[in-house]
């Protein structure tokens, strides 16, 4: 009798790996799950996520936002619930799109992988230089709203 064992390979880790960003504005309590690209010596905005175009807001599944109270989101109300994020970047001004649709893969053929029909809330935005550069990309939640960083990039969103 023989018996054959056979080493497996340790998985390899995700290239953009799955994170939670968890916080609290006010009384709401808030997170953001995303997965998170890499720079690698590439040129992010403008080329790897082209300006005008709507992005899933990370890689792979599309990026989802979860309150568990209403708030408001650069001004505008929006109800508790979860929300797949995307975003269309622009060099001057970013549109943030809340969407009822969740537990989608992030693109498509077409791009952006959501029914405009869905979309709950979609606010203006102002990006700014990074107070330092961000390989990966990633969310903050803070008193005062959530940020994407990413590359030599901060995307802030006010909320109340």
């Amino acid at each position: 009798m023989t018996t054959s064992v056979f080493a497996q390979d340790a998985p390899k880790p995700k290239a953009s790996p799955a994170q939670t960003a968890i916080g609290k504005v006010g009384a709401a309590n808030i997170s953001i799950a995303y997965s998170s690209p890499s720079v690698k010596g590439r040129k992010v905005w403008g080329e790897l996520v082209p300006y005008g175009k709507a992005w899933r807001a990370g890689a792979n599944e599309a990026t989802t936002f979860t309150t568990d109270k209403d708030i408001t989101v650069q001004g505008k109300p929006l109800k508790a619930g979860k929300y797949s994020v995307f975003m269309v970047p622009g060099e001057s001004e970013w549109q943030v799109i809340f969407n009822s649709q969740t537990g989608q893969w992030g693109t498509s053929r077409q791009g952006a992988n959501f029914d405009p029909a869905n979309n709950v809330l979609t606010v203006n935005v102002t990006p700014k230089k990074a107070a330092k550069m961000n390989e990966a990309l990633a969310y903050n939640i803070t008193p005062k709203g959530f940020s994407l960083l990413w590359e030599n990039l901060e995307v802030p969103v006010a909320i109340k």
